[in-house]
């Protein structure tokens, strides 16, 4: 309903109240009582509108936020007692206009309005493997439970609800860690993917690609040789190696990593290692020694409490990296993790950058090339759904080439084909990030 009518409605009241004769009591009640009515019947009304097929969700459920996405649907927040949040201007909030709810994020986390290639985007090269060793957001994890899919090694980390997400919190010593497995040994090309938020300046986590066999009552950094990642806000993000000795090239990242959830991507290519902080290369190392494992190991350099917690958000490590166009060659077709869309929309997020620069290139370097371009999703939500948000972002892929980089239009297609032709086990996290992609086919 338009703020204009509901203004109506309370005028329209007043002057009818102050017309009535002030020996009518009951006229009076009456007439107070209409307008209310009408006033609730209307802003119920709006609000049933607006959020049409939407799922509500009390602000901080994370839980029921993560089933609605699960699902395609909206999400329309209400307080505790049910009943709907609305703005300044009566609007009814929903996740995607929150800013609680969408705060921080890899790929997620808050979704920027940028356009990819445009602003600090557009020196970014981060592109994620194509293969997905691990994936967790702790949706399935009980708040105050270690994560299951992690082993502690030492110290007190637990899930916690933060600002509408699933966080992993630590508050304890020095030297406390965990590992992530993996399934096989990180191979020469690889790449991690995590979300942070150290409050305190001093806050320092090293990601070490190789852990120790068995829980160690020695810090992991003191028997290490090589290089690990560092995350710190005073102390900078980069590569870094133990006790400083040996080849180390960090950043100042305080005003980021201390005040939001913020993106930690790291890509290495044999001893090339870059790493990223939001939009950022911090480290850009062409010789690091970076030792491969068949796990990580998570340690805590710093001390951590409740004043001050840590918290790690979503995880994800991949395998590889190839080149496009030669693998096109070789097997007519190429799977890509790394063009990244809002959350059920078909809106190109920047992150999208490297690839969609790599796929422009590919095309203006070689214009016989034809290709077929097909979305494919995980399995949640409805078929028919799916089905549709993949057609729309595969026709989006097209115009962004188009658009940008000049491709002729007659040498792209674009189908989309849902969840209808998985390559990984949608029951497991992995599964389902590796069947949310886009495949590139080569045309006869």
């Amino acid at each position: 309903m338009p703020a204009r009518r509901t203004e109506c409605i309370f005028i329209c009241v007043i002057a009818a109240l102050a017309a009535a004769p002030a020996a009518d009591a009951q006229i009076w009640k009456k007439l107070k009582r209409t307008a209310e009515d009408a006033v609730e019947r209307e802003t119920t009304r709006k609000a049933d509108e607006m959020v049409t097929q939407a799922v509500r969700c009390v602000f901080n459920d994370a839980p029921c936020i993560q089933r609605a996405r699960a699902e395609g649907r909206e999400v329309e927040l209400t307080d505790e007692s049910g009943e709907v949040v609305v703005d300044e201007q009566g609007q009814p909030i929903g996740e995607a206009n929150d800013p609680v709810a969408t705060s921080g994020g890899q790929s997620s986390g808050a979704e920027s309005v940028e356009r990819p290639g445009t602003g600090a985007w557009a020196n970014y090269d981060f592109v994620p493997g194509e293969r997905i060793l691990f994936a967790e957001d702790f949706t399935n994890d009980t708040v105050g439970d270690f994560p299951r899919r992690l082993e502690l090694v030492k110290g007190n980390w637990e899930i916690v609800e933060w600002h509408g997400r699933r966080l992993l919190r630590h508050t304890g010593p020095r030297h406390s860690a965990f590992r992530i497995p993996l399934p096989e040994t990180l191979p020469e090309r690889f790449t991690i993917e995590l979300e942070v938020h150290f409050p305190h300046p001093n806050h320092r986590l090293a990601v070490v690609t190789q852990a120790p066999p068995g829980p160690s009552p020695r810090p992991v950094l003191s028997t290490l040789a090589g290089n690990y990642v560092q995350i710190s806000p005073g102390g900078g993000t980069g590569v870094s190696a133990p006790h400083n000795k040996g080849i180390e090239a960090v950043t100042q990242t305080k005003g980021s990593i201390d005040t939001e959830l913020t993106p930690i991507r790291v890509m290495a290519d044999r001893r090339y290692v870059k790493v990223y902080v939001n939009e950022q290369r911090v480290a850009n190392v062409p010789n690091a020694e970076l030792p491969r494992g068949d796990a990580l190991y998570v340690e805590n350099i710093y001390s951590a409490s409740d004043k001050d917690p840590m918290y790690l958000g979503a995880i994800r490590v991949a395998a590889g990296g190839r080149n496009l166009y030669d693998t096109l060659e070789a097997e007519g077709r190429v799977s890509t993790q790394g063009i990244y869309f809002a959350t059920n929309s078909d809106r190109i997020r920047p992150e999208s950058t490297p690839t969609l620069k790599e796929i422009g290139d590919m095309l203006k370097a070689h214009p016989n090339l034809r290709l077929s371009i097909e979305g494919h999703t995980d399995a949640a939500g409805e078929d028919a759904y799916n089905q549709q948000l993949s057609e729309r972002r595969a026709a989006a892929v097209k115009a962004y080439l188009v658009q940008s980089y000049g491709v002729d239009a007659n040498r792209l297609e674009t189908t989309g084909h849902g969840e209808s032709k998985p390559v990984g086990d949608n029951a497991t996290p992995e599964g389902r990030q590796q069947n949310r992609r886009v495949e590139l086919v080569k045309l006869g």
